[in-house]
């Protein structure tokens, strides 16, 4: 398969390009300097130079409260993006997977999870662009699978997830979330459904994430330390609003997939299982964190 990879510099597309260069793929990846999705021409002229099978989009501005004080730059790369890659998938006939969030919901829901017969209700900028994202590109193109996930932690992210062990053992100052909860999705793990998904071939929005409930930020740094051997850490905890952040959060965004296994999807695995593969890579020193 010939697999086309946006975001190809972030955790989940060198994730998505490590794993389909691994599974035999011909992958072309390229990261925001060498592809700006926003820009509908440039977007076009590669998709034609290049003619992939599966287009998988990891890029986007992911900075939601950046995106808070600058609805332009968020709507050009969360919703046009996507919109640009679904035209120029359409021309060519190729499957686009592109990826959306869990914030999309509005986090009101009181306990249990989100599906796809769950309303979404988008409560900040970056939000809406996401949701606007999804939009247009199932417009656009009718072979575009929409991938909705949330809480992702991995090798090299950046996210509070993926660097609490490293933090840890440089000794800094741990602070946590206690209120706020969501659902685990390995980078690794989600990397491989999107190449399931795009060989699936079959249009439509999957909640994609590692299987079992759903933590709060503390839960989940509290289990990383504990497999890493640093469970004695001080780890303080706070709370969504103490922190007066610009853009609003969902204060539950557990997400659950009604089609995944319908369709002969497998659940990934329980996210404590991919949690603790990932601190032995960290243990092992073959993960170094971005910061």
């Amino acid at each position: 398969m010939r697999v086309l990879v946006t975001g190809a510099g972030g955790m989940v597309g060198r994730a998505v390009s490590e794993y389909c260069t691994a599974s035999g793929d011909q992958v072309f990846a390229y990261d925001h300097r060498s592809l700006d999705i926003a820009d509908a021409a440039r977007v076009s002229q590669t998709l034609q130079q290049d003619k992939p099978d599966a287009v998988i989009n990891c890029a986007a501005w992911t900075d939601v409260d950046g995106c808070e004080g600058d609805h332009d730059r968020a709507f050009a790369a969360n919703a046009s993006g996507p919109e640009n890659l679904a035209n120029a998938s359409r021309e060519l006939d190729a499957v686009l997977v592109t990826i959306s969030t869990d914030y999309v919901f509005d986090g009101e829901k009181p306990q249990g999870f989100y599906t796809q017969r769950d309303q979404p209700n988008p409560q900040s900028v970056y939000a809406v662009s996401k949701l606007a994202g999804e939009r247009r590109a199932q417009l656009a193109h009718a072979r575009t699978v929409v991938v909705r996930t949330g809480f992702v932690f991995g090798p090299g992210g950046a996210n509070f997830l993926s660097t609490v062990i490293e933090r840890a053992r440089r000794g800094e100052k741990l602070k946590a979330i206690s209120d706020a909860y969501g659902t685990p999705s390995y980078a690794p793990d989600l990397a491989r459904r999107l190449r399931e998904l795009a060989q699936l071939d079959l249009p439509g929005i999957f909640h994609t994430v590692n299987a079992g409930d759903g933590v709060s930020y503390e839960q989940f740094a509290r289990a990383a330390l504990d497999f890493s051997g640093f469970a004695e850490t001080d780890l303080e905890t706070v709370t969504e609003d103490s922190l007066k952040r610009p853009a609003a959060r969902p204060r539950n965004s557990r997400l659950k997939c009604l089609l995944s296994e319908a369709v002969g999807l497998a659940p990934l695995p329980l996210w404590d299982d991919a949690l603790r593969a990932f601190a032995r890579l960290q243990a092992r020193g073959e993960v170094v964190a971005k910061t």
